[in-house]
C-alpha cells in the first residue's frame, strides 16, 4: 500500500490528475474500490493552494507566501525555456512571471510586433489553455518549488472587435484602431474571461503553484492608450463614459459644469471630450478646464479598469492571489495621452497589491535608473513596488535572432538603441548589481526580465541574481535610522494633465530626476497627495513642479520652515524659490532644470548629509550602501555616523568604527557594501 501511495504522489506532481485517473493497480479489488481509494489518496496528496499577500515588514510592504517572508525577486522571459528556468532556480530564484494573452494581437500597437503566444480567448465562452498549461508544466519540471504569477494581457482578440464594432476606438476616417477603454462591453466580457481563467488555473494540476495575477492591457501591456502619432477615440461609448464621469465630477450640477468650463451651453447630455489628439500642440500650461477634465477622465478610466480586474482576481481566488499591474509612470512618461496621471486614485484600491514599471530608460552607465513612480507614496499606502529589470547585457540577443516570426515586417525597431546591450561581461554584471542595490537599499523587489531569453545565461550574471536571494535572507530586513534620506521630493502625477505641449513642459521638470540621482545623497519621492507625511528627518523638501499651492499645502510649508526644514519650490512656470529653514530666501527666475552640482550646493546649505561629491550615483538605506560611477576612479565615502563597513560578496571587513572609507572603481563600476553603525 505504501508503494502505491508513493507512486500516486509522483503521478500527481508530475503528470497531473489526468494521469492519476488512468493509473491502475493490482490487489484483487474491484474497479469501483480502486477508484474510491485512488480518489481519496489523490485528495490527500493534492497540494494545497498557495496564499500570497503583501504585509508591512520593517517599514516597507513585503511579500509573504504561505505566511513566510519571501524574497521579492522573480524571473521572467517572453520566450521561457526549461534551461532558463533551471538557471534561475540554480541562482536560488523560485518566483516566476509567466506571460499569457487573452487575445491574438501584438502588445505594441506602434511597432506592429506580432503575438508571442496563441490566444486563450478563442471565442464566446471558448478558452484554450493548452499552451499555458504546457509552459507551466515545463517550468514546474525545471523547478518543482516554483511559485508563479501569470501576467495576463486583457486586450481582446480580433474576433471580439469584429463582433463589437461599438467597442473599438473610432478614428476620424471611420476606421478603428484597437479597443476603446471606455467600452463597458469589453470590460464585462474581459472580466468574465479573466474570472474563468483564474478559476480554471486554480483547479488545474498547477493551481498550487499559482500565487498571483498581473493584470495587463493596452500598448506594451503597460496600460497605455493605443495610438501612433495622434490619439483618437470618437466612439459613442467614450462620449457616454465621459458624460457620466462629468456628472460624478460635478455632482450632477450643470451650473457648476458651465461655470468651470466658461460655457453657458455646456450640459451633461451634450458635453464632448476636448481634442487631445496632439495634432495641435501648445507651448504653455493649459488653463482650459475642459481640456484638463478630459485628461483627468482619460487617466481615471485606466485606474478604474485596473481596480476592476484586480477585484475580479481577488473574488475568483477567494483572496489567495496577489494582484498587480503596470501603472503610474508619471516621472518618466510625460505625455498625458498615455493615461498615467491618476496614480493617487489607484493607490486607494484595496484589491491592488503591487505596481510595476521598467527602470528609467536612460540606460547608460553612471545614471540612476530609478523607478518611474513615486514609490515612497506607494509604500505609504501599503503597495509593494516590483521593478521590471529588463537590463540588457553582453548576452542580449536581438528579437530577429530568437523569434523572427514575431518581429514586425521591415524596419529595425527592435535592433538598435535601447535594444543593444553592453559589450563586456564586467559592465553587464555591474549594471545588474546596480539594479539589485537599489532594490535592497530602498526596500522593494522586482523581476529579472530575460526578455528574449538567454540575457543572463552566464555564470557572472547569474551570480548577481544569486546574491539577491542570498543577501535578502542573510541580512535582516530593518530600517537604518542613520541612513534615512534627508531629501524629500514632491511630485504631482496630475501635472501632465495641464500640459498643452503633450509632454515637453512636464519633461523639463521630471527630467530633474537625473540630477537627483547624482547629487550625492539619497532621496524619497512622494506624491503631492501625501505631503502631510513629510516630516523629520528631512532637511530639504523639493516641491518639484507643484503649481498653485493650496492653503493647506502652504500651511505645511510654513510648518517645515518653522522646524528648520528648507524648501525648494519649482512652480512649473519657469521659477524656482529656495526658502531656508531660517535665513535669507533666494529666487531663481526662469530656472526649472537643475544639475547635480547645483542641487548638492543647496543640500550643503540645508545641512543634508552627502555621502559623495556630486557626479556618482549613491544608494543608501536599510544597512546597504552602493556607489555606481560612470567615470570610475578613487572615491572617499562619508558616512553619517561611525560604522563597520563590510563587502558582502567577500565577507571582508573594509573598515571598523569609521566615518569614511575609500574605494577604487573602474568606469561603470558598482560597489555594494553593508554598513553596521556603532551602537
Amino acid at each position: 500500500m505504501m508503494k502505491q501511495v508513493i507512486l500516486l504522489a509522483v503521478v500527481v506532481l508530475q503528470g497531473g490528475f489526468a494521469a492519476l485517473k488512468a493509473q491502475s493497480s493490482a490487489g484483487g479489488r474491484t474497479t469501483a474500490q480502486q477508484t474510491e481509494i485512488s480518489g481519496k489518496a489523490a485528495d490527500a496528496l493534492r497540494p494545497q493552494p498557495a496564499r500570497a499577500e503583501v504585509k508591512m515588514h520593517a517599514g516597507v510592504p513585503a511579500l509573504y507566501v504561505n505566511g513566510r517572508l519571501t524574497p521579492p525577486f522573480a524571473y521572467m522571459s517572453y520566450f521561457g525555456k526549461p534551461r532558463y528556468y533551471r538557471e534561475a532556480a540554480g541562482a536560488g530564484i523560485h518566483l516566476y512571471n509567466v506571460p499569457a494573452y487573452l487575445g491574438d494581437q501584438g502588445i505594441n500597437s506602434a511597432s506592429g510586433i506580432k503575438p508571442f503566444r496563441e490566444a486563450i480567448w478563442q471565442g464566446p465562452g471558448k478558452f484554450g489553455l493548452t499552451a499555458l498549461e504546457k509552459e507551466m508544466a515545463e517550468l514546474l519540471e525545471a523547478d518543482p518549488a516554483a511559485k508563479i504569477i501569470i501576467r495576463i494581457y486583457l486586450d481582446p482578440p480580433v474576433w471580439w472587435e469584429r463582433q463589437h464594432p461599438d467597442g473599438v476606438a473610432l478614428q476620424p476616417d471611420g476606421t478603428s484602431f484597437r479597443l476603446s477603454f471606455s467600452s463597458a462591453k469589453w470590460r464585462q466580457d474581459a472580466g468574465d474571461a479573466l474570472r474563468t481563467l483564474v478559476q480554471k488555473l486554480l483547479q488545474s494540476p498547477y493551481g498550487h503553484s499559482l500565487i498571483g495575477i498581473h493584470v495587463a492591457g493596452g500598448s506594451t501591456e503597460e496600460w497605455f492608450y493605443h495610438f501612433k502619432s495622434f490619439f483618437h477615440d470618437e466612439s459613442e461609448v467614450r462620449k457616454a463614459a465621459f458624460r457620466q464621469w462629468l456628472r460624478q465630477r460635478y455632482h450632477h450640477n450643470a451650473d457648476a459644469l458651465r461655470k468651470a468650463w466658461g460655457n453657458t451651453t455646456a450640459d451633461f447630455d451634450n458635453a464632448l471630450p476636448a481634442d487631445i489628439s496632439g495634432a495641435d500642440k501648445g507651448k504653455e500650461w493649459s488653463n482650459d478646464t475642459r481640456f484638463i477634465n478630459t485628461m483627468e477622465f482619460h487617466g481615471e478610466t485606466i485606474t478604474d479598469l485596473i481596480g476592476y480586474f484586480c477585484c475580479i482576481v481577488k473574488e475568483a481566488s477567494n483572496g489567495t492571489l496577489l494582484t498587480g499591474a503596470f501603472y503610474g509612470y508619471h516621472l518618466f512618461v510625460n505625455d498625458p495621452r498615455r493615461g498615467h496621471s491618476a496614480l493617487p486614485k489607484l493607490l486607494q484600491c484595496k484589491e491592488l497589491d503591487y505596481l510595476s514599471s521598467p527602470n528609467d530608460y536612460k540606460r547608460v552607465a553612471g545614471e540612476d535608473w530609478m523607478p518611474m513612480a513615486a514609490i515612497k507614496s506607494l509604500q505609504l499606502h501599503g503597495k509593494l513596488w516590483l521593478a521590471e529589470n529588463d537590463t540588457r547585457t553582453f548576452k542580449t540577443t536581438l528579437l530577429r535572432e530568437r523569434r523572427p516570426d514575431v518581429e514586425p515586417p521591415g524596419g529595425d525597431w527592435y535592433a538598435k538603441g535601447v535594444w543593444i546591450g553592453p559589450e563586456s561581461p564586467e559592465l553587464s554584471a555591474s549594471l545588474l548589481k546596480k539594479n539589485l542595490a537599489r532594490m535592497l537599499a530602498y526596500g522593494y523587489g522586482g523581476w529579472w526580465f530575460d526578455m528574449w531569453g538567454g540575457w543572463f545565461s552566464d555564470a557572472r550574471l547569474l551570480a548577481v541574481l544569486r546574491q539577491g536571494q542570498t543577501w535578502f535572507t542573510k541580512y535582516p530586513a530593518a530600517e537604518s535610522p542613520q541612513m534615512r534620506p534627508q531629501v524629500a521630493v514632491v511630485a504631482d502625477a496630475a501635472l501632465q494633465n495641464r500640459d498643452a505641449s503633450f509632454g515637453a513642459l512636464t519633461g523639463e521638470i521630471t527630467g530633474n530626476r537625473y540630477a537627483l540621482g547624482k547629487a550625492g545623497a539619497p532621496f524619497d519621492i512622494y506624491l503631492r497627495n501625501d505631503m502631510d507625511s513629510i516630516a523629520s528627518p528631512y532637511k530639504l523638501v523639493w516641491l518639484m513642479g507643484i503649481m498653485d499651492v493650496s492653503e493647506h499645502e502652504n500651511g505645511l510649508v510654513k510648518a517645515w520652515l518653522a522646524k528648520g526644514i528648507a524648501v525648494l519650490h519649482t512652480d512649473g512656470r519657469n521659477s524656482t524659490f529656495y526658502l531656508p529653514g531660517g535665513g535669507t530666501p533666494a529666487a531663481y527666475p526662469g530656472k526649472v532644470k537643475w544639475d547635480a552640482a547645483e542641487l548638492a550646493a543647496l543640500y550643503n546649505k540645508a545641512g543634508v548629509h552627502c555621502y559623495l561629491p556630486p557626479g556618482d550615483v549613491v544608494y543608501a538605506g536599510r544597512g546597504w550602501l552602493a556607489v555606481h560611477s560612470g567615470s570610475g576612479g578613487k572615491k572617499t565615502v562619508r558616512l553619517p555616523a561611525p560604522a563597520t563597513v563590510t563587502d558582502p560578496e567577500t565577507k571582508q571587513v573594509l573598515a571598523r568604527n569609521t566615518r569614511t572609507f575609500t574605494i577604487s572603481q573602474p568606469p561603470g563600476g558598482t560597489g555594494l557594501f553593508r554598513i553596521d553603525f556603532i551602537r
